[in-house]
């Protein structure tokens, strides 16, 4: 049961990174000047075209949903939980290795950067590796959650060829040409590939079934089961 608390104040904080994070980046994308967005309202709403954004919002939804217990066994929870995991993962290593030096931070996108490129990443997947949950990942579940990264491309490059604007020099045609962008996305698309099969591999190894964590949700079906047990009808 101690574990069980110290498990999802862990899912909260990791939550409240992300919060605090995305709470301070939107008030500095909105008052950056210039660029292809003229407008406050333009500016934030293009965030969503940021891999780093999309993958701290799905850190931050199934961090919540076990910090507040609610977070069950579904496979929608588990492509969820490991779509944010890998790409936060690869947001982190990414950012590291190709963006880290583009840019020159003042103030609160200090603040912002280093929640949602650093501690978000390092949260999420310690939290993972402590906490689990485990025995939910399957090969099945792999193949589904690379249609986050998959569709985050075709709308980026399609968005990107109609109004000229790529969130990433690494996926910029004009920077890179069409063959430089697509040997990008390969590489980075085998690192996710690569993080997701471990994720799976290592869950499948060292996590059980039949040894649920408590602070998931029960199934609907679990507990028909269990009445029926008790003779309760």
């Amino acid at each position: 049961m101690q574990a069980s608390k110290i498990a999802r104040a862990w899912f909260g904080l990791t939550a409240l990174v992300v919060i605090a994070g995305l709470a301070a980046q939107i008030p500095v994308s909105a008052g950056t000047t210039g660029g292809t967005f003229q407008t406050p309202a333009g500016r934030v709403a293009n965030l969503l075209a940021f891999f780093t954004i999309d993958s701290n919002i799905l850190v931050g939804a199934g961090s919540l949903l076990l910090a507040l217990g609610v977070a069950g066994r579904s496979t929608l929870f588990g492509v969820l939980r490991l779509t944010g995991l890998v790409g936060i993962t690869v947001t982190g290593v990414v950012f590291q290795v190709a963006l880290a030096d583009l840019y020159e931070l003042h103030g609160w996108a200090v603040f912002a950067d280093t929640m949602l490129h650093k501690v978000s990443p390092l949260m999420c997947v310690a939290g993972w590796l402590l906490f689990g949950p485990r025995g939910q990942l399957s090969w099945r579940i792999l193949w589904w959650s690379l249609l986050y990264p998959l569709a985050w491309l075709a709308v980026t490059l399609v968005r990107g060829a109609m109004i000229g604007f790529y969130p990433y020099p690494f996926v910029d045609p004009g920077i890179n040409g069409y063959g430089g962008v697509a040997f990008n996305c390969v590489l980075i698309g085998v690192l996710f590939i690569g993080l997701a099969a471990a994720a799976v591999g290592f869950d499948r190894t060292f996590g059980r079934k039949d040894e649920l964590d408590d602070y998931l949700a029960p199934d609907p079906a679990e507990s028909v089961e269990r009445i029926r047990d008790a003779g309760t009808y």
